[in-house]
């Protein structure tokens, strides 16, 4: 039985994250979900109590996959936004699920303890390499994260007339740009 549950979660956890990226929160529609992962709404209810309970579990999902695939290594920034960058790759519904969070959730005071944790970790082992002269400390712990994730990010925010221009481009180019411009930015001033 514990399986059964367990695989039903699962199924509703992955329908979510496709409905989700495509529709973000106030768009998707728990019927839909319910319907793609062959169970029925008011299992989405039992598990996660609401549509934003859901969004919410998806979000940390995708969250603590990404921590566990790609670790901060705060001597190698520009190697970690690499990393960071190959993960979006791999895993394009990541930054449509950040932008619905950013879009939706912004001002609402609703923090997710996953990301609160996350950023404290990683700000942490930024400020620490910053003392250990590591890294620069023209920015602060919490801007420089900021700047490097924005970078690794950055081919998925730009607007469409932009990726026209630069649609020669190969993944490993904008890799390379991402890296380049991560070194860039730390490099001693």
């Amino acid at each position: 039985m514990n399986r059964d549950a367990e695989a039903t979660r699962r199924r509703l956890l992955r329908a979510a994250t496709d409905e989700f990226a495509a529709y973000g929160i106030a768009g998707a529609r728990v019927d839909r979900i319910a319907a793609a992962a062959a169970s029925n709404k008011a299992q989405i209810y039992h598990y996660f109590g609401s549509k934003d309970g859901l969004f919410d579990a998806v979000f940390d999902a995708m969250c603590r996959e990404t921590l566990d695939a790609v670790p901060i290594d705060p001597a190698d920034l520009p190697g970690y936004a690499g990393r960071l960058f190959d993960s979006y790759q791999e895993r394009p519904w990541v930054q449509r699920l950040a932008a619905w969070y950013r879009l939706e959730r912004a001002g609402t005071g609703t923090l997710l303890p996953i990301v609160l944790e996350s950023n404290t970790h990683k700000i942490e082992a930024v400020a620490g390499a910053q003392r250990d002269g590591l890294l620069p400390d023209r920015f602060s712990a919490p801007e420089l994260l900021g700047l490097v994730l924005h970078l690794s990010g950055f081919w998925s925010s730009h607007t469409p007339e932009l990726d026209a221009r630069l649609a020669d481009d190969t993944a490993a180019r904008r890799r390379q740009v991402v890296v380049d411009a991560v070194a860039a930015l730390v490099a001693a001033s």
